[in-house]
């Protein structure tokens, strides 16, 4: 299994913003479950979500690692494809 070699990039950060995909909010649609940005604390909705905001986040910025919003015992490299 691969491991990630972005942990350099997780920092303690504030989720921006809490409890709700900021860009989903903006679109009038709906999310199915939250991810939060490591590097940044950027909200954004998974890939079940029509908007796929955390991911779009990802492309946009390359800040490499995210985490479940709520219950984040886990933790995802979208650079190395592998969790943390």
């Amino acid at each position: 299994m691969a491991q990630c070699t972005h942990k350099d990039h997780i920092h303690n950060v504030q989720p921006q913003p809490q409890g709700a995909c900021k860009e989903c909010l903006e679109e009038g649609t709906k999310w199915a479950q939250l991810r939060m940005c490591l590097e940044c604390g950027h909200v954004g909705c998974c890939d079940s979500s029509p908007g796929k905001h955390a991911t779009r986040h990802f492309n946009e910025t390359k800040h490499p690692v995210m985490q479940a919003h709520t219950g984040g015992s886990w933790k995802w490299c979208y650079v190395d494809k592998t969790y943390v």
